[in-house]
Order: structure tokens, then sequence, then C-alpha cells
């Protein structure tokens, strides 16, 4: 195998050995999961996203602690911050400053309904004034040496206004000092449903003149990780659904660009190390009982990889008393056994085959 080598990816003053990093997921990419990412070769991590008044009335309680809480040997990581007011944006940013967090970034890419409703996330592509000041409100309150980032989509929909503003926003924050912009192939109206426009990101990261742009959408595998960058010419790409239950897409990505072939999907035995691993953090942050339901949907993914995945997870869906994970990891990961790529449900990248080109051989 030809190694193909990436660039390291820059974040303000943060440099990453590798431009393949875990994005924010909602429900999800807490100090556990951002941890087992970085351990398995994410050079970067995004905690779940959180709105900033909740931030700013967030008390030194054990039962909400885990919000802002940084496991030892996850930096560097970034705490994702929306909204509506852009007068609430600043406090926010300081409160995760002195959490400790090393970048905050600003999400303009929700498309979830209730939270377009609320006018905030996605909602803010409608209105580029509001979406400014936002930005300039972060950049002003955190310290020069934090990096400011932006989650975007690529508008709200696919009409030129929307496109006009799209790149109003992301030029203008640009020149408000921001560090690297982040955006999704898909608008907001279109939410998960059909393919992310990678030609877009292509046309995207010419226009930004050698701004930082990171791409996402559809990366649901290590290769589609490597195809993105090679395809668009983006510096970077966030695995977000792609990385729950799943860390190895990160190491499986570096080898990939090394040249190597794609290695095995990880053994049970190696399946089981990591799912008791993530349970033992879980109970840590937040307790024995109260880690049960968050694990359980990270198990159901887990269980993806299994060759026996609909068996082992319906146990652990059946989980309920604490500790009663270690039963079905006895009864399906105690004698090793080869494991399972996911199964990928997504259509593949369609950008090159709609321009009639093939997308660059990576393995």
């Amino acid at each position: 195998m030809t190694p193909q080598p990436l660039p390291t990816l820059r974040i303000g003053p943060i440099e990453l050995d590798f431009p393949v990093v875990q994005a924010a997921l909602s429900g999800y990419s807490d100090s556990p999961m951002r941890l087992l990412a970085r351990r398995h070769g994410a050079p970067y991590t995004l905690c779940e996203v959180m709105l900033d008044k909740f931030v700013t009335g967030l008390k030194d309680r054990k039962r909400t602690s885990h919000f802002l809480h940084i496991l030892d040997g996850e930096r560097p990581v970034g705490g994702q911050l929306m909204g509506a007011d852009p007068e609430e944006f600043g406090p926010a940013a300081t409160k995760m400053v002195e959490a400790g967090f090393d970048v905050i970034d600003i999400n303009f890419g929700c498309p979830v309904k209730k939270v377009l409703g609320r006018c905030r996330g996605g909602f803010h592509l409608s209105q580029p004034e509001t979406a400014i000041e936002i930005v300039a409100r972060v950049r002003d309150a955190a310290p020069a040496a934090i990096p400011v980032t932006v989650k975007m989509r690529r508008g709200v929909d696919d009409s030129d206004e929307s496109r006009d503003k799209f790149f109003d926003i992301f030029d203008r924050a640009f020149e408000l000092g921001v560090a690297a912009i982040t955006v999704h192939g898909r608008t907001v109206t279109q939410r998960y449903n059909g393919p992310s426009n990678w030609d877009f990101l292509r046309t995207l990261k010419q226009h930004a003149e050698g701004r930082t742009v990171l791409g996402s959408g559809d990366l649901f595998t290590a290769q589609a990780c490597l195809d993105m960058i090679h395809y668009t010419g983006v510096d970077g790409v966030t695995v977000a659904r792609g990385a729950i239950g799943n860390p190895w897409v990160f190491s499986q990505a570096r080898a990939l660009a090394a040249g190597r072939p794609l290695p095995d999907p990880p053994t049970l035995y190696e399946q089981r190390e990591v799912i008791a691993e993530h349970y033992r953090l879980a109970e840590q942050v937040y307790g024995v009982e109260r880690c049960l339901p968050g694990m359980r949907k990270f198990a159901i993914k887990y269980s993806q990889l299994h060759p026996a995945h609909a068996e082992a997870r319906a146990d652990f869906c059946a989980v309920k008393a604490p500790g009663a994970w270690r039963t079905v990891l006895d009864r399906w990961y105690a004698v090793d056994g080869p494991g399972v790529h996911p199964t990928v449900n997504e259509p593949p990248p369609v950008a090159a085959q709609r321009a009639g080109r093939a997308l660059p051989a990576t393995v």
C-alpha cells in the first residue's frame, strides 16, 4: 500500500498530528466517550452541545457536574455552545474557559425542529447579523490564546438567498478571528436525509483561500474520512455518528493514511475491554445507577461490532440493574473471536459520481 500522508491540522495555536477528529454529539460526546476516542487515535474531541443559559446557570452539584467534566488524558478538548440570545454567549464562553476547555465552538448547525423553533442552532444561518454578533461576543469573551470555532451547515436550504447568507457568515466570522469553521454538507431543512454534498465542500475550500475548514457528513467509515479530505481538500474532518460505539474508526483512519490495509475489526476480547472501560468511566462520572440509561445507548452501538449483534443488543437493552451489564459481557464476550465492521446503511458518497469522477484510492 502506498501511504498518502495527511497534513497536520491547526486550530489556532493548537496543532493536531492527524486531521480526523471527533465531532460534538448531543447526548453522547461526554468525557468517557471523548477519552476513549483519544485513546484510539482521535487527536481532538468536542463535548456535546450545551445551551448558553444552562452553562451560566450551572452550580457545583454532583448531578450536573459531568457537563463541564474533563478527564485526565483527553486534552485538547473543545466545548460547544448553542443558544438564541447573543448576550448569553459571552458569559457562557467565559465559564467554559474557566472549566478548562481548550477551544470554544459555536453551533450554527443543529437541524432539530425543537432547536430551530427556539431560534437556536441552524436557525442562525437565516439571520447573519445575529450570528455575527454571537461570534463577536464569544471572541471578545474568550482569552486570545483560546481558539473560537464555528459549526455550520451549508445553508438553511438550497435557495440563492440561503447560500448568500451562508457565505456572509462564513467570511465575516473569519474576519472576526475564528480559527476554523466546520461545515456539514447538508442543509438545515435536509436534516439527515439524503447525501452530504461534498461538491459544496470542495468549492468552499477553494473559496476559503488558506483558512481552516473542516468537513462533516456521511463519515461512517475510516475510508470515508480520507475520501472526504482527498476529494474536497478540507483541512480535516469531524466524525459524528460514525464514532458512537466505534472509537476504532480513528485508529483505522490512521492506518489507511499510513498506507496500511484497513485493520480487522476489533476482536470480541478487544470489544469487551473497551466496553468494560467505558462502563467504568461512566460509573466514575455519573455514579453506578445514573450511568445506566446513557450506557444503554452506547452498548446498542457497540453491539453492532458483534457477529451476533441483534442478540447482544437485545441483552444490553434489557439491562435494568446496576452491574447487570457484566452478565451481558460474560455471555457474549467471554470467548474471543473476530468482530465485524458496523453495517453502514447510509448511501456512499455521491459527489464524485454525480460529477463523473472517481474518488481517489487511499488503500
